[in-house]
């Protein structure tokens, strides 16, 4: 595999990004999930019962322990974490010296702090993947900001491995789980024709894809199994050409699910993580920039090379032929397609290539840390090659260590290969389970809403006669209403309405709590439903009555003319959800207490001068949808970068022609040259604080890493030159060695 600068600079980026759009998304909708007067206050899960902070930590690891300390309630503090969560992430976003291994630490404790007291708002999986990938960004990232300087970093591509092992255990296990589930959608190949319509928030073009004929759903169930199951071990190909071809596949599943369904930050963190199967040289390619490429292989070898990748795509298209029983029908101008396998031949697959896929994952992590010993080993000078060794043994030893405990949760795909695990493995996993370092995986288990998808609609009156629905801005309830579009935004009380449907609100202890606060008129959860509170139809007066039906939706299909309708759904009602409840009622009084949602004793809403300026950053975002402000704030940021970038260019294009002016035959002229190349390097050295840039733009000049017989390559080529070009040459090297600090 070639260098991996640009694709681990890209990375962070969107690591940053990510993390932007995960705190802004939380903290607007704080108030009424955890507030003081919200659904679940966050101050009921940290008692604070005078034991040492050590201990504490110890018992829940969150920073809201050090809220009493600065004078703040729990509320406060984790608007406070937000804030300041946001703000670093922002910073790495636009500067690239803040994408640093502390900052990322920092914004890992942040989000980590305020998961140990979400609750069930936060227990998603893709909340599980941001920490898990927010953790290996610490060991990715560089140490610019404590060390000062820009070393040696042989061991990048040791801890960059870790993220391609994370993408592979997440979509293997994604494919795998759903045919282990026996869902009869899955193996009928007809999952896709109810998923449109019943995923949690889709977007209006899901109502276009919703329409597609069977049997191109059925297709397209077929390409989400290969792409998810036989490509992921791709990933760890030593052939280049293959490991892209399963990038584009991956980012290509990745873009389809974003433009049909509403899944936040989870699709784009999927794609960032497939940024690890990328290398510099592609990155220039995207870049239009050309690069010099030494391909000393022999011709024997490259077309080796190329059948043995025509075998491997050749070997899958029969396989999902074969395996899918796919058949062309060409009087009906269609593909007829079924599984033509068993459950039990499945789970003896399943069974067969586990262990052999945590062997690959050793053999390819042996192969990475081995390779970087050596480049350790080529690094010239004593300290240099020591200060490396050191970095390439903690790093490692790290990487081998998050790889074994991570076997745990991957194995759980196949019983009898998690039990052949090591048990000191568990107990190692056992002990950092509660900081989410490594989690199972396993999306769309099982295809809800077969026979219609449910939803609740809460309706409220002021007499118990009349009844109004209550709209919520996001979720599917008004006939007439398009789906949105609000990715990276989570509206986290829509997503949880979307689970509390499938099963009786018993399941749900929080929308007892969600009635109650509504009867209450309480404006921090009304927000949660419309945040343009005059949009709430009991704005001005809280019902004296509430009560919450179950109906079955469905997507409405184009008139016979081919033209559409003019309501995107269609229902019909399906049963009674949560009984006629008013304060005061029994029903209601009895489920607030035996939930415990009863409050036992009064917020205490802190003065100090830092929990007032919390409250005014508060008043100043109110009103402004989630959605509208993620975008606004990354766009800008991507806005900001644009101009960064074409700065720097420009002043490279500049650097560059003025260079070509120069007469070749002027030893001055091309001195001045020189001097003006060591301080762009210089200012570039100084002004980004990036080690990245330093590997990139000194080249083959630099001899810190284990480039020696390159090298001595090149300069056997120079003595074969004239000798006035050599002189020249060797005058300008002289030149930007005496230059650089």
């Amino acid at each position: 595999m070639g260098e991996i600068i640009l694709p681990r600079r890209m990375f962070l980026w969107c690591m940053a990004v990510i993390y932007l759009a995960a705190f802004v998304s939380l903290y607007v909708q704080m108030p009424g999930l955890y507030g003081n007067e919200g659904l679940l206050p966050a101050r009921w899960q940290l008692r604070y019962s005078g034991k040492p902070l050590g201990e504490q930590l110890l018992s829940s690891p969150t920073l809201l322990w050090l809220g009493p300390r600065l004078g703040l309630d729990t509320h406060t503090a984790m608007e406070l974490l937000c804030l300041i969560g946001a703000a670093l992430s922002l910073g790495a976003m636009l500067f690239e010296a803040l994408r640093d291994s502390v900052v990322f630490l920092c914004l890992w404790v942040l989000y980590l702090s305020m998961y140990q007291v979400g609750q069930v708002f936060l227990y998603f999986q893709w909340d599980n993947l941001l920490l898990e990938t927010g953790f290996l960004c610490i060991l990715v990232a560089p140490l610019t900001i404590i060390r000062g300087s820009r070393g040696v970093r042989e061991h990048d591509r040791v801890t960059f491995w870790l993220t391609r092992w994370l993408l592979f255990r997440l979509m293997f296990a994604s494919g795998v789980v759903k045919l282990t589930s026996r869902c009869p959608t899955w193996w009928g190949l007809t999952a896709l024709t109810y998923h449109y319509e019943t995923q949690c928030i889709p977007t209006w073009l899901a109502w276009f894809a919703h329409q597609l004929p069977v049997w191109w759903q059925k297709l397209s169930v077929m390409a989400t199994f290969v792409i998810e199951i036989a490509a992921p071990p791709l990933f760890f190909s030593p052939l280049r050409r293959l490991r892209l071809g399963a990038f584009y596949m991956q980012v290509f599943l990745q873009v389809l699910i974003i433009l049909t369904g509403n899944y936040n930050f989870f699709n784009l963190l999927t794609v960032a993580l497939c940024l690890s199967l990328l290398d510099d040289q592609h990155v220039h390619f995207w870049l239009r920039k050309a690069e010099k490429i030494t391909n000393n292989d022999s011709k024997l070898w490259t077309w080796l090379c190329y059948l043995l990748e025509l075998a491997v795509w050749a070997l899958m298209i029969f396989g999902a032929i074969v395996f899918f029983d796919l058949q062309v029908d060409t009087t009906k101008k269609l593909v007829n397609s079924r599984i033509a396998f068993t459950y039990h031949q499945f789970n003896q697959f399943l069974k067969t290539v586990t262990i052999p896929c945590v062997w690959i994952g050793v053999l390819s992590l042996t192969w990475e840390i081995v390779t970087s010993m050596f480049r350790c080993a080529c690094v010239s000078g004593f300290l240099k090659r020591l200060c490396g060794t050191v970095q390439w043994t903690v790093f490692a030893a790290a990487t081998a260590a998050m790889f074994t405990i991570s076997l745990v949760p991957f194995t759980y795909i196949e019983f009898d290969s998690n039990a052949r695990l090591w048990p000191g493995v568990r107990q190692a996993y056992d002990l950092v389970d509660r900081y989410q370092l490594v989690n199972s995986y396993g999306l769309f288990r099982r295809m809800t809403g077969v026979s219609g998808r449910p939803e609740v609609v809460i309706e409220g009156s002021n007499d118990g006669v009349s009844w109004t629905e209550i709209e919520f801005m996001y979720k599917p309830g008004n006939l007439s209403a398009p789906p949105p579009v609000l990715t990276p935004h989570q509206p986290r009380l829509d997503w949880q309405m979307w689970f509390a449907a499938l099963g009786p609100h018993t399941q749900s202890p929080w929308f007892t709590s969600l009635m109650h606060r509504l009867l209450q008129g309480k404006r921090d959860v009304i927000e949660l439903i419309q945040t343009d509170v005059s949009q709430y139809p009991f704005h001005e007066q809280p019902p004296a009555y509430l009560r919450a039906h179950r109906y079955r939706y469905w997507f409405t299909e184009p008139k016979a003319d081919g033209s559409y309708p003019q309501r995107w759904w269609r229902r019909v009602y399906d049963e009674e959800f949560y009984p006629t409840v008013h304060l005061g009622n029994t029903f209601l009084d009895s489920m607030i207490t035996q939930y415990g949602l009863k409050d036992k004793s009064p917020a205490r809403l802190s003065n100090k001068p830092l929990a007032q300026a919390v409250r005014w950053v508060r008043s100043q975002v109110r009103g402004v949808p989630a959605h509208i402000l993620i975008w606004t704030l990354m766009g800008c940021g991507v806005m900001f970068c644009l101009l960064q970038g074409l700065q720097s260019r420009k002043k490279c294009t500049t650097v560059s022609d003025h260079a070509e002016n120069v007469p070749d035959g002027s030893s001055d002229h091309c001195g001045k040259s020189g001097e003006h190349q060591a301080a762009k390097e210089v200012e570039e050295e100084d002004g980004e604080g990036s080690e990245d840039e330093v590997e990139q733009g000194e080249g083959e000049e630099k001899d810190t890493v284990g480039d020696d017989k390159e090298d001595e390559a090149q300069d056997d080529e120079d003595e074969d030159d004239d000798e006035d070009e050599r002189e020249e040459e060797d005058e300008k090297t002289e030149i930007v060695r005496k230059r650089r600090p």
